[in-house]
């Protein structure tokens, strides 16, 4: 994906070289633990702030691919995107995200003035659960299908 200036502003970008990878594997150890429902972060100050249960998700799933030596990108969910950056992301054809963006299955905006588009990228992220979430559905009805013999 192409970093344009309105969607850098705010990302935060961490490459999982060797020693990122071997920490986020310290931590995603020690947010295995049963007592880790809840994290509190000190300072080198030694202060301290508990941190609460969202920021934690984030802080596990990154650990997590950081851990498996991917990269991660930290980006807010207000960033826009172009249709062919979108299209990139879900793993989609521009052209079939244009038609998407047409039919108002993914909401966008026009430029002023143009006819290009901006697409948030919670609408885009929004689009692809519902998207896993149908492909999840039509897996079950399938095993359900093959486990009572009916074709599908």
């Amino acid at each position: 994906m192409v970093a344009r200036s309105r969607v850098r502003r705010g990302v935060v970008r961490v490459e999982a070289d060797v020693s990122v990878v071997r920490r986020a594997s310290e931590i995603v150890e020690l947010l295995a633990e049963p007592s880790a429902d809840g994290a509190v972060l000190t300072l080198a100050s030694g202060r301290t702030v508990v941190l609460p249960a969202r920021l934690l998700d984030v802080l596990r799933a990154s650990a997590r691919e950081l851990a498996s030596g991917h990269d991660v990108s930290v980006v807010p969910s207000d960033s826009m995107l172009t249709p062919a950056e979108a299209a990139g992301l879900l793993g989609l054809s521009r052209p079939f995200v244009v038609r998407l963006l047409d039919d108002g299955t993914i909401p966008s905006e026009r430029l002023t003035n143009s006819r290009h588009r901006r697409v948030l990228l919670a609408d885009v992220l929004a689009f692809a659960a519902r998207r896993e979430r149908r492909r999840e559905g039509r897996r079950r009805v399938g095993a359900r299908a093959a486990e009572a013999g009916i074709p599908y």
